[in-house]
């Protein structure tokens, strides 16, 4: 296949021993998903249905990265999130069927340029330029389900230079994984090489040029990413 245009091809993660890559498609992430961390953000944790909004696939940022400060911001915040590799596409997937559309587990962080989405809700605008930005979704390489099963608890954290900023447990998850993928397949129909961003814990806060960050699922595996200064 040739372009007419210079293009810089299918973005990918490793997948942890093994030779291979995982193609991304598309990065769908969850609003809000554990209690303590809608409360922080001034919402009623009660299990209202699940919202969705996207990240550009090409946000990826690999594991270990040294990544620029975003532009046209002055409040960028952390939000840890175990993320699950869809293996197998399906529309209107049952909840008792979801796992076996999962190919795998990593670990990644949903950045937000938060002033940006805070004026973007003001004025009723979408808020994507506070979430889809470059460099805005650091990922681990993907464990197979082989690996590491379907982790349903276990804890989950965030550091920022070592200091422990968000810690909570997958079980706290208002919506898990196998409804999250269930109620999103009745809204799209998921394809293989979807990623799904499952929610952050509580702690979520600003970060500054310099810094870095340590994010761990138990079970799954550890994020680093560091900030230009």
């Amino acid at each position: 296949m040739s372009y007419v245009i210079d293009f810089p091809g299918i973005v990918t993660l490793p997948v942890a021993e093994s030779s291979k890559s995982f193609p991304v498609g598309r990065i769908y992430c969850v609003g809000r998903n554990y209690a303590e961390h809608a409360r922080e953000m001034g919402h009623d944790p009660d299990r209202e249905p699940p919202f969705f909004f996207m990240k550009p696939a090409d946000a990826i940022v690999q594991n270990n990265a040294t990544i620029p400060y975003p532009q046209m911001t002055r409040d960028v915040h952390h939000e840890i999130e175990m993320i699950v590799a869809i293996g197998k596409g399906g529309a209107d997937i049952p909840v008792e069927k979801a796992l076996d559309h999962v190919f795998g587990y990593g670990v990644g962080l949903d950045m937000t340029r938060r002033d940006l989405q805070g004026e973007a809700k003001k004025m009723g605008r979408p808020w994507e330029m506070g979430k889809a930005f470059d460099n805005s979704a650091p990922c681990t390489a993907i464990k197979t389900v082989a690996m590491v099963g379907h982790p349903a608890k276990g804890a989950i954290w965030l550091k920022v230079n070592g200091e422990v900023k968000q810690k909570g447990d997958l079980s706290e998850l208002i919506w898990n994984v196998p409804e999250t993928i269930s109620y999103l397949s009745k809204l799209i129909t998921l394809r293989p090489g979807d990623i799904i961003m499952s929610g952050t814990p509580a702690g979520v806060g600003p970060i500054k040029p310099g810094d870095k960050l340590e994010g761990h699922v138990e079970g799954v595996g550890d994020l680093t990413v560091t900030y230009a200064k």
